[in-house]
């Protein structure tokens, strides 16, 4: 049996792409206030404001491009799904550098900067480069309900049940790049720990969760990931 296998994602994985972390000294909320950009009391009072942070959060994204350790995990999938064995991947970041590097069994549990999402219908669509608060929704018209498609302070992450299904059925567990501190993300290791998960994290430091791994591998992602994908599959061959 090839186990099933579940892999959760930061900020940590993209910061070589170009794309800014949140929670280190130099991370996006130590230049932003997060109260009023990422809260759906700041998006009521000043939507304006919330959206050309996004916008501009957009464009950066359309310059980045997956680094080696996106490469390494869609390969990953494509591997493990062909020996039997079960794969989710989890991550916390809204930048579609997974899908661009291959990656399909995927859950953006904190949404998708490339979308957006209309108040008034729900309809969740392909987002515009620029979306401002006269901007129509493309299926009902209605101007002014547009709103990044992604989980702010306060609101429930996406596809939990499903995430916690594979949880608590899973065989190994991998945390890459993540601060360890948001929950119910850094709750995720001691749910695959009580299902007799096998877990490993792969970090440039420790984590306030480390000390629930089995295994633990220090190095940046782009060298860390493939040479851990490397050596698992040669493992479990």
């Amino acid at each position: 049996m090839t186990g099933s296998l579940v892999i959760l994602t930061g900020a940590g994985i993209s910061a070589e792409s170009g794309l800014g972390t949140f929670r280190d000294t130099d991370g996006l909320w130590a230049k932003f206030d997060w109260q009023a950009l990422a809260t759906p009391e700041a998006f009521a009072t000043e939507p304006f404001k919330v959206h050309e942070f996004y916008n501009a959060r957009r464009a950066n994204l359309a310059d980045a491009s997956p680094n080696a350790a996106h490469a390494a995990l869609a390969r990953l999938e494509r591997d493990w799904l062909a020996r039997g064995g079960d794969f989710l991947l989890v991550t916390q970041n809204v930048d579609d550098l997974h899908e661009q590097a291959g990656s399909q069994r995927l859950i953006h549990m904190h949404g998708e900067l490339k979308k957006m999402r209309c108040e008034a219908c729900h309809t969740v669509t392909a987002a515009f480069d620029e979306i401002g608060t006269d901007t129509p929704c493309p299926r009902c018209q209605q101007p002014g309900f547009l709103r990044p498609h992604v989980v702010w302070f306060g609101e429930i992450p996406l596809e939990m049940d499903l995430i916690f299904q594979a949880l608590e059925t899973c065989t190994h567990f991998v945390a890459i790049g993540t601060s360890g501190t948001v929950y119910p993300a850094a709750g995720f290791s001691e749910i695959a720990r009580r299902a007799g998960a096998h877990l490993t994290e792969i970090n440039l430091a420790e984590t306030d969760t480390s000390p629930v791994f089995d295994s633990h591998i220090t190095g940046p992602a782009s060298a860390a990931v493939p040479a851990w994908a490397e050596a698992f599959l040669a493992q479990k061959a």
